[in-house]
């Protein structure tokens, strides 16, 4: 019984080793509520909501995404930019249309884009960047998801069959 008891120290040792290694390189979820009011330069009137959802692998290689959306009429698009809340700025991944799909046509609600994106699908000023310069802006606060309606309506200063520069939008936290 004795030796027994010292046999099984170095066991859980070891599993305790493996949980806290496993531990430290768990992944890492980041999120966003989406709301007309947080459309900039001004706040969009609509009852339109969503919520993002980004899951860093633990490796910090690839980030999953869900985008859900609840009473959008026609999206059309939804882009991660960088920015701080407040004000615009570049686009860095595109999330839906996935390549190939189209936008969708009227009322919708439910999961409007959901996939796995790394370091080759940045664009803009992170084109060619490593995925952790992305993750930096993240973690700062400095990115947001925009989702883009075809409301029908020529937004101010653009043309005939534009869509608003966003409907919904959330910074992620």
């Amino acid at each position: 019984m004795h030796t027994l008891k010292f046999a099984l120290v170095p066991l859980v040792a070891a599993a305790l080793a493996l949980a806290t290694g496993s531990a430290s390189s768990a992944e890492t979820t980041y999120t966003a509520k989406l709301t007309g009011s947080e459309h900039v330069p001004e706040a969009i009137k609509t009852d339109a909501t969503g919520d993002l959802e980004l899951v860093v692998s633990a490796d910090g290689r690839k980030v999953r995404y869900v985008v859900t959306v609840k009473d959008l009429l026609n999206p059309a698009a939804a882009d991660m930019h960088l920015g701080p809340a407040g004000a615009n700025g570049p686009l860095v991944v595109k999330l839906f249309p996935a390549r190939g799909a189209a936008p969708k046509k009227g009322p919708f609600s439910g999961v409007l884009a959901e996939g796995t994106f790394n370091a080759s699908d940045l664009i803009g000023p992170l084109a060619g960047a490593d995925l952790e310069e992305l993750l930096e802006q993240v973690r700062t606060g400095n990115a947001y998801i925009n989702v883009h309606s075809n409301d029908g309506l020529d937004p101010p200063n653009s043309g005939p069959g534009d869509y608003r520069l966003g409907e919904i939008r959330g910074q992620i936290k």
